[in-house]
């Protein structure tokens, strides 16, 4: 039973990806990092070279994978327990010095590291039965397009100042979505955008939806409902079978809003950090 770590993506997706994807909704973001870097390169989410790695267990066949991408915590996704401490090690070896994972995961880790602290804690949640929001909002949903730019870049960046979460290379993250689609906006009765949703390229049967953003003087009249159920729809209408989301669990607004148009409890993920 053993860790194996490259620097190269096509290895790592050649030994891991088809583990990872067997359970694509509790290791959705390893399967859109990795299907963006090999589709905008690897330096999409920093200045250093991502780590991948993935854990084989007695019998030699990959159970579970992890990946980093500096800045960020290292994504760990499903594997068995007894890869945890092996992992811990790993870390220190790598200066890996936050970890995002599944909360029991979390915890084991945390364990390993006595003087390990707790960051942000999201829960995953799956759609179940599309529940349209009622009353509903007057106005529309429309794709974005390269004419919307300038106005994504500036809710992207205030996304990830409201979340604590900082996007890097924000036009390029931008223009990528835009190029599949995979932003809308909801429109008031004059044709003004007052909300965004963004939703990510179908990977392994699943779409992960995010961002969402409201300005801050708009919030509260059922336009993120709206815009979210709007993408939703249309992930469902395009056959994809998992349709997912990440909520911060101290925002109750957030995770009320989703519950109420039919997304349902998966899984928390938990960011630990040593730092």
């Amino acid at each position: 039973m053993t860790w194996t770590f490259s620097e190269d993506l096509d290895t790592y997706r050649d030994a891991a990806e088809s583990t990872v994807a067997a359970r694509p909704a509790e290791n959705t973001q390893l399967l859109t990092v990795t299907a963006t870097l090999h589709r905008r390169g690897l330096r999409t989410f920093g200045d250093h070279a991502p780590l991948f790695g993935w854990w084989r267990g007695t019998d030699g066949a990959v159970q579970g994978a992890a990946m980093w991408t500096p800045p960020h915590p290292l994504l760990l996704g499903t594997v068995p327990a007894e890869a945890l401490a092996p992992l811990a090690r790993a870390c220190e070896k790598y200066g890996v010095t936050a970890v995002n994972a599944d909360r029991g995961a979390a915890e084991a880790l945390a364990a390993e590291w006595p003087s390990s602290r707790t960051g942000m804690e999201q829960r995953l949640y799956r759609l179940g039965e599309l529940i349209p929001p009622e009353p509903a909002p007057p106005g529309r949903a429309r794709t974005a397009t390269v004419t919307d730019r300038d106005l994504l870049i500036e809710w992207f960046d205030a996304f990830g100042r409201d979340t604590g979460l900082p996007a890097t290379r924000v036009g390029a993250a931008v223009d990528d979505r835009i190029a599949h689609g995979g932003l809308t906006l909801w429109l008031d009765t004059a044709g003004v955008p007052v909300s965004m949703a963004g939703v990510s390229r179908a990977v392994a049967g699943s779409v992960r939806v995010a961002p969402v953003y409201t300005p801050p003087g708009l919030r509260g009249r059922g336009y993120a409902a709206a815009v979210t159920a709007a993408v939703s729809a249309a992930a469902r209408a395009a056959g994809v079978p998992e349709v997912l989301l990440f909520t911060d669990l101290a925002n109750p607004t957030s995770n009320a809003l989703y519950q109420r148009i039919g997304y349902r409890p998966l899984t928390d993920r938990v960011v630990i950090t040593t730092s």
